[in-house]
């Protein structure tokens, strides 16, 4: 089970004005725990006057760079955001578990493929990742960028977009999409929707010839692309996304409203192992499963307790519960019995889950 581990800010950049690229050395011991496949995130917590906070931020360092690097932008009311953009300082000391997600593929060195991203705001950090570390170790693959942002001065990485367009001339192209482009030009103004992907599939991208596409992005955004792409004939395992997690609180998380027409009364007879050992206990069946082992002090993982990351992910043994959102879990994950315990309500009266499988 992840556990967090000590982590050395060792330089602090500024990419745009409100956000920053932290770097990051693990202790020696916990080197090859921080090992990271590109687009995966790390889970950082803090402690705000006496309340722990959890945020989870994506790795912005490609494979080959030697260095592990989040960028945090900085959101209106987020309490880790605007503490990272302004309180940080080099040498400070950050909790983090090692690296977690899903959002990649294997790369394939021999290969010549040709890749397609789609990024809107901060959600380029993953996507910057996975482009350095494919254009390096997949030598003959292509790369297509399409990036939203509101305006030129809110693009994330801008420099190091370009000058990874320049070391890799041919084989990296970047489309810039902003809601107010100076440039006047439609194609690359607006937002991208399913009609702006329609443009872009007809003027400039050969979407016949991508192998893969991966997305992150806010949630509009993300599923008007998805359906475009599947609409042009890629299947769900060409298509890769990670959520942008805009939807995190500033604080913590408010408790979810209950599903259904089941009454707080009602208990469920709760058994849970993690870290190869189970507890019993007697939840309500407003509670998530999350919650519930929480409240009976036990050590569970979790990060941004909106269904967006996997942090919480644990397998139902026994029993039934009901996932208010799943934007993490893959179709053959749920099928498998794995769940999002921060989005799981019981549906039975006993309920078996293990952390451990």
């Amino acid at each position: 089970m992840p556990r967090f581990h000590s982590l050395t800010v060792t330089n602090i950049s500024k990419t745009i004005r409100d956000a920053v690229v932290v770097t990051l050395a693990p202790a020696p011991d916990d080197k090859d725990a921080f090992d990271f496949l590109a687009g995966q995130y790390l889970t950082f917590r803090h402690d705000f006057d006496g309340e722990e906070l959890r945020r989870s931020y994506s790795i912005c360092a490609g494979k080959d760079e030697g260095m592990l690097q989040v960028g945090i932008k900085r959101v209106d009311g987020g309490a880790f955001s605007t503490w990272a953009n302004t309180e940080i300082k080099v040498g400070d000391t950050l909790e983090a578990m090692p690296p977690m997600g899903n959002f990649h593929t294997p790369i394939e060195p021999n290969s010549a493929k040709n890749h397609l991203g789609f990024a809107g705001g901060s959600g380029i950090t993953p996507v910057l990742s996975i482009i350095k570390t494919t254009l390096a170790q997949e030598p003959h693959s292509s790369f297509t960028l399409v990036y939203a942002n509101r305006a030129v001065n809110t693009i994330m990485f801008h420099e190091e977009l370009e000058d990874l367009k320049n070391r890799y001339m041919g084989r990296l192209s970047i489309v810039h999409i902003l809601e107010h482009n100076a440039e006047e030009s439609e194609l690359f103004t607006g937002l991208i929707d399913a009609k702006k992907c329609g443009e872009l599939f007809k003027l400039w991208i050969d979407i016949k010839s991508v192998d893969t596409a991966f997305i992150c992005g806010p949630e509009p955004m993300m599923l008007a692309i998805v359906d475009a792409l599947k609409d042009q004939g890629l299947s769900k395992e060409q298509i890769k996304f990670e959520l942008f997690g805009s939807n995190q609180p500033g604080r913590a998380a408010q408790k979810a409203d209950t599903i259904g027409d089941t009454k707080a009364g009602e208990q469920v007879e709760a058994t849970i192992t993690l870290d190869g050992t189970t507890r019993n206990f007697t939840m309500s069946m407003s509670s998530t499963v999350l919650e519930a082992a929480r409240a009976n002090q036990m050590d569970v993982p979790f990060a941004c307790q909106a269904g967006v990351c996997s942090t919480c992910r644990a397998k139902i043994i026994e029993g039934e519960v009901e996932m208010m959102n799943n934007h993490a879990l893959e179709d053959y994950e749920v099928e498998q019995g794995y769940v999002l315990t921060c989005q799981s309500l019981p549906r039975s009266k006993v309920v078996v889950v293990d952390y451990d499988q």
